[in-house]
């Protein structure tokens, strides 16, 4: 009696979506406010599929706050580039246990890259673009290996992200940014709603705060993020650079 055909084994290589998956997502829900939106998203299409990624600066307890009150146990990323603020690590700590995440997933650079390319540990001071490339990019690309989802902290008031959209494509993956248009005035208002505590550099005028050797102190007047990576034609870490397709 003949054998039934073998059927080959196939590996879906298709991206978890698309550009046109995308619109119709943002359309549907675009009536929902930004708690509604996370709890549509969370709780169901995306529901095991997704990761809240956050750098525990001086604005991120606000969505930790709003993800927390939805579903604990999201897993949450942090990039540890080795070159983070005590403070940063310590403020990480005591927010996971407040906020009360489960799942808190710590990713680090390569030791064999960085003992090849910052084997010094000074790269920042001469090619700041590549020492992101090493710490945080290549760190965050494998953080989002399992992922078809994530969401960012970003916001549309910040310098160079006007027009920021809620949901957006990158790398054939969802990029969730639900403070895309929330202002600073909103941003402190939940703050003060919620009690939640500031990292403690901003009462020294840290305003935003990456890792320690390219995050100084923000004058008065000055914008947020001018204290990252002062004096380099540089804005972004590259996590946020990624070609959308």
């Amino acid at each position: 009696m003949s054998q039934p055909a073998r059927q080959s084994d196939r590996i879906d290589t298709a991206p978890a979506f698309t550009a046109d998956a995308v619109a119709a997502l943002a359309a549907r829900l675009a009536g929902h406010d930004t708690a509604a939106m996370l709890a549509d998203l969370l709780l169901g299409e995306l529901k095991g599929r997704v990761a809240l990624v956050s750098s525990f600066g001086t604005e991120s307890a606000v969505l930790l706050d709003l993800v927390a009150s939805i579903d604990r146990s999201v897993p949450l990323i942090f990039i540890n580039t080795q070159k983070m603020f005590g403070e940063t690590l310590a403020y990480r700590d005591s927010l996971v246990e407040q906020l009360g995440f489960t799942d808190l997933r710590v990713f680090r650079p390569d030791p064999h890259q960085i003992a090849a390319r910052d084997g010094k540990g000074l790269r920042w001071g001469y090619d700041p673009d590549g020492c992101c490339d090493l710490r945080k990019v290549e760190p965050l690309a494998r953080a989002l290996a399992p992922f078809d989802a994530w969401i960012s902290g970003r916001k549309g008031f910040q310098a160079g992200r006007a027009g920021l959209p809620r949901l957006e494509l990158e790398n054939g993956r969802l990029k969730i940014n639900p403070l895309a248009d929330w202002d600073k005035a909103r941003i402190d208002a939940h703050f003060a709603a919620r009690d939640l505590p500031r990292h403690p550099l901003e009462a020294q005028g840290y305003a935003s705060i990456g890792c320690q050797p390219c995050t100084s102190q923000v004058q008065p007047g000055e914008d947020p993020r001018a204290g990252r990576w002062r004096h380099w034609d540089k804005t972004e870490c590259g996590i946020h650079n990624q070609p959308a397709f």
